[in-house]
């Protein structure tokens, strides 16, 4: 059975070139590449204003007068998505060691999480690397 994903068939948007993708739900994606490549079309106008614009159609016509509304991104076909939030670009805090992990104090959450179920690797010989405790220690 394939897993759970978000869809993307022919992403035009801005300068996204008919790009076809499957992001896997319940997963950390990270998107990056060079500036101009596509990162923000992607991830903001594309991927975030198809879960964002189906949120909004699930409420009232009422309720949605005073809601705002994205267009529908340029795209052949976007299956899967779920409702959507997005961190703005834009930094409140200037600062420049301010990122979206310290603005929405995720960074915390994902120190421990990958601190706990990580494992780490020599990088001289990749062997696995254990962590120690009183009783491995006084086996020595």
């Amino acid at each position: 059975m394939a897993k759970p994903a978000i869809r993307v068939r022919g992403a035009r948007q801005n300068n996204l070139k008919h790009l076809d993708l499957d992001l896997p739900l319940n997963e950390f994606i990270v998107v990056t590449g060079v500036s101009g490549s596509g990162k923000s079309s992607l991830a903001f106008d594309t991927v975030y204003a198809e879960g964002q614009r189906r949120y909004v159609e699930t409420f009232s016509p009422y309720a949605r007068q005073f809601l705002d509304r994205m267009d529908k991104p340029g795209a052949d076909r976007i299956d899967g998505i779920p409702p959507a939030i997005a961190i703005d670009q834009t930094n409140p805090v200037r600062t420049s060691r301010s990122t979206a992990g310290t603005m929405t104090e995720l960074n915390d959450h994902l120190k421990l999480l990958f601190a706990r179920a990580a494992q780490l690797y020599c990088r001289g010989c990749g062997a696995g690397v254990r962590r120690d405790t009183p009783q491995s220690i006084a086996d020595r």
